[in-house]
């Protein structure tokens, strides 16, 4: 990875990327899915905190033009592997002679990511395991790439996001970037999480098997599943008990332990051949401060409520609101578009006119940005929640979320603020 040719080809990609948006804000038309080749090619190649980013970026399914998020949306699925003898020589750096630790490692990949990428492999005592290994050279290239990348960003303005926000994405990419680097505390977090989640019977965490891990190299009992990107289609009843085991999850995670996995694209969910949710990377996994808890679920109380007031006060609690607040109508809006989630009994995920209506939402979300400018913390709470919700919308899960959320919100009415 030498960081000149790779600052170049970022310029590169950023000139076609301003270029696009340019063209839109004259009244020109832009070849979305053009422009989203290019940067899937180019970004698939260079991997690091720009594939990252516009990983992130294709979660926000209303965020994107449909051709260009279509396109991102592949380097979930599609990235370019690295070839295996960079990625051998990071073995034999952390290992020595492979021979003597490997009967096999397959030199194709069955998973590329931004920041490493997934092999198969059978020890000398013949159990077979995944070796994430990490790119060679990446935390050199990290902090140049960081500085590229808060330049590339700078065209978000162009979509009229506000420069807070952006500001808000870049801190918290580089802050996640920088931790996912050191695979040793992935490996303490997936020992964690089997352990705080073995009464969750549907639920599986490969076991890190913490004598072939290092810094640069996890390594994982191997556990085979049906991602859950290709799940679409299958059994309902599968689904469903998929949706509800991810909602039970979820909420444990965030009322229970105050922790949230923080990386919700579909590529890391599968289901096992029980039919059980297999979660495959814990590398990003951020605290949740009770406060904060206790402040969004009052906001989704004043939101259930209808009651923009009280949308307006959770906000300024959630510093989230910024100056005067949004138009008291936008307020009325968002409590319209949710609010169905919330009716009694079953709600269906795949009810397309449920997402459309915040998909039509967003715009005017947007446009109230300049005094709608949510914190860091904020910010990744609202991306990983959001990444979560079009997993249960894949699913086309049905779950009562009335009396999932009424037991949450008594518990944040006996906590106090701040």
């Amino acid at each position: 990875m030498r960081e000149r040719g790779r600052a170049r080809r970022l310029i590169g990609l950023g000139a076609r990327t301003g270029g696009a948006l340019v063209r839109t804000r004259l009244g020109g038309e832009a070849d979305w899915r053009a422009l989203g080749e290019a940067l899937f090619e180019g970004l698939s190649e260079l991997k690091g905190p720009a594939m990252k980013l516009a990983q992130i970026m294709a979660q926000w399914d209303d965020l994107l033009p449909a051709d260009l998020a279509d396109e991102l949306s592949r380097l979930q699925r599609q990235a370019e592997p690295m070839p295996w003898p960079d990625i051998r020589r990071t073995l034999v750096e952390a290992h020595g002679d492979l021979d003597s630790h490997f009967h096999e490692i397959e030199e194709r990949p069955f998973a590329s990511a931004s920041m490493g990428q997934v092999h198969r492999a059978v020890t000398r005592d013949g159990e077979t395991l995944v070796l994430k290994v990490q790119y060679p050279g990446l935390a050199e290239v990290l902090e140049s790439d960081l500085s590229q990348l808060r330049r590339l960003m700078r065209l978000g303005r162009w979509l009229k996001v506000p420069q807070a926000r952006i500001d808000a994405l870049f801190e918290e990419l580089a802050t996640s970037l920088r931790g996912e680097l050191d695979y040793r505390a992935e490996a303490r977090a997936l020992a964690r999480y089997r352990q705080r989640y073995v009464h969750l019977e549907n639920l599986v965490i490969p076991e890190p098997l913490p004598e072939y891990c290092t810094q640069r190299v996890l390594a994982m009992r191997y556990v085979a599943g049906t991602p859950l990107r290709e799940l679409e289609t299958a059994d309902d009843a599968l689904r469903q008990r998929l949706a509800a085991t991810l909602a039970d999850w979820l909420t444990e995670e965030l009322f229970t332990h105050g922790e949230l996995h923080a990386d919700p694209h579909a590529g890391n969910f599968a289901a096992d051949d029980r039919g059980r949710l297999v979660i495959y990377d814990l590398g990003a996994v951020i605290p949740v401060p009770e406060a904060r808890l206790v402040a969004m679920m009052r906001l989704l109380e004043a939101t259930l409520d209808g009651d923009p007031m009280a949308m307006d006060s959770a906000l300024l609690d959630l510093g989230g609101r910024q100056g005067q607040g949004a138009p008291l109508a936008l307020y009325r809006e968002a409590a319209e578009a949710v609010a169905p989630l919330f009716a009694p009994g079953e709600r269906d995920f795949g009810d397309v006119r449920v997402h459309r209506r915040l998909r039509d939402l967003s715009p005017k979300v947007w446009a109230a940005m300049d005094r709608l400018q949510p914190p860091a913390d904020t910010l990744l709470l609202s991306r990983t929640l959001n990444g979560h919700y079009w997993n249960l919308v894949r699913l086309g899960g049905r779950l009562d979320m009335q009396a999932r959320s009424r037991p949450l919100l008594d518990w944040a009415r006996r906590r106090p603020m701040g």
